[in-house]
């Protein structure tokens, strides 16, 4: 954290920015995977993170004489990330529910709206709330739109994690509507050929900015600043220019000017999606080579991520199972309690205890680190088995015959009992290290953008979960091969320096 002061004329006392790297750095947080239209990768260039929440921060961050910084978070771990002082807010279109309240400071609100259906093309009759009873219907969990539905009654409520599945299932049929919030219905539903917004607003609800619950001098000076956006006509400006200024934002501002401003990023994005469909072999080349950059960023840090993992989880793999198989009692005890709670523990609760819960200690660990240490000690604890069975494997003679050498006990193990055990999990371990390669996914919930995160944005950017889904799969067996070819190669090489180790001992 860096204690800085800033502008006197938005506040005079000094405020603690979580996360800052300089006295101008205003680091904020948003899940842009799959946000249209708060924040998310711009269509046109996809390394570009845009949205009307983009634009609203960098605003703020102007009026507050700072630069804001981006930093990318799965939606679940957004608050967390607040208690981690990771950064200083959190921007994605985040509802001020009492329960939220309870939990987060908010700034006052930046945009009020309501929830919007949304049907297909062909589809009619279900233009009301009242109406969606004894009807499928999908929405997003934990919102003001699911709690409509459960509160109406009658209705089968399909929650989902991103909104891009649910149009999907209202395209394929399995859903016969959608209740969403109108930013998300306008940008979802009124671009695509096959579905429409039916009805009138339902209800309203506001956006705030979260802050930590001891950061309330920066949750003043947002305030003060957002004052200013919506007193000058920035907000209005912003809002226009998405196509997202409504009766409901006029009533709340107070502002009921009607300049004359083009909804060009509206049009934008709408000519961005609009140049990424298409059919047809030259096409689909295209926008499969544009999407290469990307999947290969993905694919070097799965690969990173995995090898480091994987070279702690060979080695302390080893001490542990030498530790319950040849260590005193204390030893085999805390190596097997490790074992035991490590295996019978999931993995995902392990990475996000490391990252956040390992700080109420003291301990703050980089994203990197954290799921490189969360994959290595959780695959420590499997090979620590595969080494005790290999080590279980080699005949007690063995050691016998070590020792009347006059070997110590451990060159015995170093160079006799261990050689052999190696060659009999080499196997295993590699397709351990190929399990591993996959559920590094799992990283992607601390921050880390690898392989499947890649494909998350992609797919929900272009709604193309086929091609995207072959290009990523691909990515994933490229990455494996060359360790099933090397495991090979040191299967035969072992098995020709142990050829002659079969006979008298």
């Amino acid at each position: 954290m860096l204690l800085v002061f800033l502008a006197p004329q938005l506040h005079a006392e000094p405020v603690v920015v979580p996360g800052a790297k300089d006295a101008t750095d205003l680091p904020w947080a948003s899940d842009g995977e799959a946000n249209v239209p708060y924040v998310f990768h711009d269509p046109a260039h996809e390394s570009r993170i845009t949205g009307f929440e983009k634009d609203l921060v960098d605003a703020l961050a102007q009026k507050m004489h700072r630069k804001a910084r981006f930093i990318q978070n799965d939606w679940d771990g957004l608050i967390p990330g607040l208690s981690r002082d990771l950064y200083a807010m959190v921007v994605d279109g985040i509802e001020m529910t009492p329960e939220h309240k309870a939990a987060v400071l908010f700034s006052r609100p930046y945009y009020v709206t309501s929830e919007r259906i949304i049907l297909r093309k062909d589809e009619t009759g279900l233009d009301t709330l009242e109406a969606l009873k004894n009807h499928k219907v999908g929405t997003l969990k934990d919102t003001t739109s699911e709690r409509m539905l459960h509160r109406l009654g009658g209705v089968t409520i399909s929650s989902y994690e991103e909104e891009t599945n649910a149009f999907s299932d209202l395209r394929n049929g399995r859903l016969d509507a959608i209740l969403l919030d109108a930013p998300i219905a306008l940008y979802y539903g009124a671009i695509s050929d096959d579905m429409k917004l039916v009805g009138e607003p339902i209800g309203s609800m506001e956006y705030g900015i979260a802050f930590s619950q001891n950061n309330r001098a920066l949750r003043d000076q947002v305030d003060a600043a957002l004052g200013e956006l919506i007193k000058d006509g920035t907000l209005h400006h912003i809002l226009a220019r998405w196509n997202l200024w409504t009766p409901l934002m006029a009533n709340y501002t107070g502002d009921m000017s009607q300049p004359n401003i083009a909804p060009d990023e509206w049009n934008r994005y709408r000519e961005a999606m609009a140049s990424s469909t298409g059919s047809g072999w030259v096409f689909l080349a295209r926008r499969y080579a544009g999407f290469l950059p990307l999947v290969g960023q993905g694919a070097l840090m799965t690969l990173a991520v995995s090898g480091l993992a994987m070279i702690i989880a060979v080695g302390l793999g080893l001490l542990l199972a030498l530790a319950r198989h040849y260590g005193a009692a204390p030893l085999r005890f805390v190596a097997g309690v490790y074992v035991e709670i490590v295996r019978g523990t999931p993995l995902l609760i392990q990475v996000l205890f490391i990252f956040y819960g390992l700080p109420a200690f003291g301990i703050r660990l980089s994203p990197f680190v954290a799921g490189v240490l969360a994959l290595g000690l959780n695959y420590a604890a499997y090979e620590a088995e595969n080494y005790r069975a290999g080590l279980l494997s080699v005949p007690r003679g063995q050691m016998e015959a070590a020792i009347a050498l006059n070997m110590t006990h451990f060159q015995a193990l170093r160079l006799v009992i261990v050689p052999q055990a190696f060659r009999t999990v080499v196997p295993v371990m590699t397709n351990d290290f190929i399990s591993l390669l996959k559920d590094s996914s799992l990283v992607s919930v601390i921050t880390l953008t690898e392989l499947s995160q890649t494909y998350v944005r992609l797919s929900s950017t272009y709604y193309d979960y086929f091609g995207t889904g072959l290009m990523v799969g691909a990515a994933y067996l490229l990455l494996g091969l060359p360790f099933v070819r090397l495991a090979r190669m040191a299967e035969r090489r072992l098995g020709r320096g142990m050829g002659g180790m079969t006979g008298h001992h």
